[in-house]
């Protein structure tokens, strides 16, 4: 068994322009990481090609599927608000990144896979039903998890957002149904975009106890992660018992990130992936796939994303840096 990857350098085709925080080289970045910490051998590379439509109309608008794909056609520099650059390919780009993450899922739940880290981009968990923010085109965690319900017959999917900013379009995908638990840690929205993620959001109607917001002070460090997780997020997991846990795995709570405020080490984020990786083993048969969001400090999000991918190769029980240990 194995921890897969996916990642393929069609990836890099995304082109946001100059200046950009989302860039081809956060991905360059943490594949010459994991190379460099003698990972990248380790893992078991996914082959994986561009979703079919269907599955982000399942959770998209299709007028707004049609906008973002006119849009790139049309060579226009973005669609719907200037943050979310886009170029001719990056609708075909943002559908193998969902193919790809359907194939982790895929790979998980038939068992040749132990779980996964899937290097895509665009990034996904702004995205609403029938608009792009925060560089995202389509939400890949949540087409994911509603691919779980509908092709994999799951009845509960848990999904934990770590990403520095709140992943404001999966919680309103989502919030009114009881089938999916959605918790997110991230900087207070009164100091970060988006500006949703306050405690009181909890969900709607069916929904309603379904989402939890964590939302941590500026300057927010490795303690304040491990506290919210022991006492917020590990026992909402085991309340709910998913069937499988989905993460959107942003490392922008990274000290030095350009585009927040928080302290997370290297090590921090390693512990969190302990953390998750132990909740699946414990409540799912290890059913886990993580998806990049964020992370805009190129050394700090590679360093933390190799981290991170150490902890998902270590079978139940050992130390944490033994993935990084074997390659030395």
């Amino acid at each position: 068994m194995s921890t897969a990857l996916v990642y393929s350098d069609r990836f890099f085709e995304h082109q946001t322009g100059p200046g950009h925080p989302e860039q081809p080289a956060r991905l360059k970045a943490i594949v010459e990481q994991l190379r460099r910490d003698r990972l990248w051998d380790q893992l078991h590379h996914l082959t994986f090609q561009a979703a079919d439509e269907k599955w982000p109309a399942a959770v998209h608008d299709a007028a707004y599927l049609r906008r973002v794909r006119e849009s790139c056609a049309a060579g226009r520099p973005f669609v719907d608000v200037m943050d979310s650059a886009i170029c001719p390919r990056s609708y075909e780009i943002a559908l193998l990144a969902v193919g790809g993450v359907l194939a982790a899922v895929d790979a998980v739940m038939a068992q040749q896979a132990d779980n996964a880290f899937c290097a895509v981009r665009p990034p996904g968990h702004h995205c609403e039903f029938d608009r792009s923010m925060g560089f995202c085109l389509l939400n890949n965690v949540a087409v994911a998890a509603e691919y779980l319900i509908q092709h994999h017959h799951l009845e509960r999917v848990a999904i934990v957002d770590f990403d520095v900013h709140h992943g404001n379009g999966t919680q309103h995908l989502f919030e009114q149904r009881p089938d999916v638990l959605f918790i997110s840690l991230h900087e207070h929205p009164s100091y970060l975009y988006p500006g949703t993620g306050f405690a009181w959001e909890h969900g709607q109607g069916d929904g309603e106890g379904a989402t939890l917001n964590l939302p941590l002070p500026p300057r927010s460090g490795d303690d304040d992660y491990r506290a919210a997780f022991v006492r917020k997020v590990i026992p909402a997991l085991e309340r709910f018992s998913p069937q499988f846990l989905l993460v959107s795995a942003g490392f922008d709570a990274a000290e030095q990130d350009p585009l927040a405020h928080m302290k997370v080490s290297d090590a921090g984020f390693a512990w969190m992936g302990r953390r998750l990786k132990e909740a699946a083993e414990e409540l799912c048969a290890g059913k886990i796939v993580s998806v990049l969001e964020g992370g805009y400090n190129l050394q700090k999000l590679a360093v933390g994303v190799a981290r991170y991918v150490a902890v998902m190769l270590q079978p139940p029980g050992q130390d944490p840096l033994m993935a990084l240990k074997a390659g030395l």
